[in-house]
């Protein structure tokens, strides 16, 4: 197995539309592991959510989180980077456009993002990163 595989080498795998599970931290200390869409872009993470959403209140009282991407079928590739979360409201729809397209295709995608608004981004920039790749082992 691969491993330390640099981020610019999984630029294929990061543009697949997989949905990724992010971890925020319970106020108690337990962790939360939920299915999201993401974006890499500009050398990190973008995923959106609703103000109100659990991970974003979250995330607003302790900013630590982990996102994972990984395969289910061969090469079974993945990514897993430890960071502190960056919220930001979103000031435009192209995101959100871009992100359902990109998971649902082109007319579900923008019907979607027709009805969702007043979104936040949580960014998530690498920290602690982790890669592997099982290419050849298989």
């Amino acid at each position: 197995m691969r491993r330390d595989i640099p981020l610019a080498e999984l630029a294929d795998f990061l543009a697949l539309p997989l949905v990724a599970v992010l971890a925020t931290y319970r106020r108690d200390g337990g962790v939360l592991l939920s299915p999201v869409w993401h974006q890499w872009r500009d050398g990190g993470f973008d995923v959106v959510s609703y103000p109100n959403d659990i991970k974003v209140r979250q995330l607003r009282n302790d900013p630590r989180a982990s996102i994972l991407v990984y395969d289910n079928e061969p090469p079974y590739r993945g990514v897993e980077i430890r960071t502190t979360a960056v919220l930001a409201e979103l000031d435009t729809s192209a995101i959100i456009r871009d992100m359902a397209v990109r998971y649902l295709g082109r007319k579900a995608g923008e019907a979607y993002a027709a009805t969702s608004g007043g979104s936040i981004r949580i960014r998530l920039e690498p920290g602690h990163v982790r890669t592997w790749d099982f290419a050849g082992e298989i």
